[in-house]
């Protein structure tokens, strides 16, 4: 197949291919990726541009990796894919093994999902049916923060943001669940009583009827980026053993290094009872999830019957020898000291962007740098600006934000923060 991408190839995909959150005929400017290597992106019209997004958190090698590559060739000579039903094969259990090694002590048992949203439908049917299994068919009902983001499937909306989210459409629609307020105490602050008294007193309250709280630990995603505390979250651990209702920890975005620890949930020293992993799992070479529970939480289902979802393509051998490949990459432990290093640089590099007076305040955790602005921004507009300056940022309502992949060098990242600050500065 000819890879070159023409005039007429972009006029076609604007009128005839939906993009995320976006429309037919597309209403923004598409930009055409020919190759990828590194940190570089290599656009049809020639230009070279660094990308900031990791292609949505997830190519945290970067891209054309020799492991990961290598991984994949060696793989598609033996099969590129089987199914799960009645059989097994060794990339699915040498990358449960890691999975099973890497995670905390009680987490023992792994389903392997297609893609993050994905991953939290199954995780909330495990919560629901190990109720059932217990006895407690009144525990239905989940309690979440208000401004998380749990993917676009019809379970995951349920739990987004119900008021300032992007599924405010299907309100009456989907399930009805609890919501509290964000987490007030941000990630470098004293945690205080009445930092967390809402959602003890919520928790208390429905706890009844609550089978699982779900929540992004330590950093809220695509709602808004916003980082909270440690403490927080290991009261809400606390609180969810003293009220008999499980945690779901969505480790999806955060998982595999990106706010400095491995998971998320790291920084509190805390233990859900279901976590969810994805985007990186694989080095962002192929979609795969995975949904992880503690021998508990998997004893109680399975002693009534097996939990009811079978995706086609679940445990596809490609995706997991791509998962144990980047699993090995991670395991020399080199991505500690490169999130270290992205999170001062970032911080170097971001923090004159507070001087601004569209700004209204910058924050770095690990490798996620986030600009917000006091006003949303017009994509249309600010969008061409960063290729222009030699970067890929993708902006969304009030946030300028990148998590680059771990591999970036100090002079990509200064190119990376310079172009976010002249972008910035350019909205009036």
């Amino acid at each position: 197949m000819d890879r070159t991408i023409t005039q007429s190839d972009l006029e076609f995909d604007a009128r005839h291919i939906w993009h995320p959150y976006g429309t037919t005929p597309s209403q923004y400017e598409l930009f055409a990726v020919e190759s990828a290597s590194g940190v570089r992106l290599l656009l049809s019209d020639g230009r070279e541009v660094i990308d900031g997004m990791s292609s949505w958190w997830s190519m945290v090698h970067g891209y054309n990796h020799p492991v990961m590559n290598q991984a994949i060739k060696d793989q598609v000579d033996s099969m590129s894919h089987v199914m799960f039903g009645g059989l097994t094969h060794k990339p699915a259990i040498e990358l449960s093994r890691r999975l099973v090694a890497l995670t905390p002590e009680p987490i023992k048992t792994v389903f392997f999902a297609d893609s993050g949203s994905v991953a939290i439908e199954v995780a909330i049917k495990m919560a629901m049916q190990y109720w059932q299994c217990k006895g407690e068919i009144h525990k239905n009902k989940l309690l979440t923060f208000k401004g998380g983001y749990f993917g676009d499937t019809t379970g995951g909306m349920a739990v987004c943001d119900p008021d300032n989210g992007m599924h405010h459409l299907f309100t009456g629609i989907l399930p009805e669940h609890h919501f509290v307020p964000r987490p007030g105490c941000g990630f470098y602050e004293i945690l205080e009583d009445h930092h967390i008294e809402t959602f003890r007193s919520e928790l208390e309250s429905l706890s009844l009827q609550v089978a699982a709280v779900i929540i992004e630990p330590i950093v809220q995603g695509a709602g808004g980026m916003h980082f909270y505390s440690p403490d927080f979250l290991k009261k809400v651990r606390a609180l969810c053993d003293e009220h008999e209702v499980l945690l779901i920890h969505d480790e999806i975005a955060t998982g595999f290094g990106r706010t400095g620890k491995m998971f998320a949930c790291e920084h509190a020293g805390v233990i859900p009872d279901i976590m969810c992993v994805g985007k990186a799992l694989t080095g962002g070479y192929m979609t795969l999830s995975a949904v992880m529970c503690t021998e508990e939480v998997s004893k109680t289902i399975c002693a009534s019957g097996p939990i009811m979802h079978g995706p086609t393509f679940m445990a596809n051998p490609l995706a997991c020898a791509a998962g144990v490949a980047s699993m090995d990459i991670l395991s020399t432990g080199e991505w500690v000291s490169q999130v270290a290093n992205i999170e001062k640089k970032l911080w170097d590099g971001l923090s004159p962007c507070n001087d601004l007076e569209t700004v209204d305040n910058v924050r770095v955790l690990g490798a996620i740098g986030v600009v917000e602005l006091k006003e949303p921004v017009i994509m249309s507009e600010i969008q061409p600006r960063f290729p222009e300056q030699g970067v890929w940022v993708r902006p969304f309502g009030k946030l300028v934000y990148v998590m680059p992949p771990y591999i970036i060098s100090d002079k990509d990242l200064d190119t990376l923060c310079k172009a976010i600050g002249k972008v910035v500065e350019s909205i009036r």
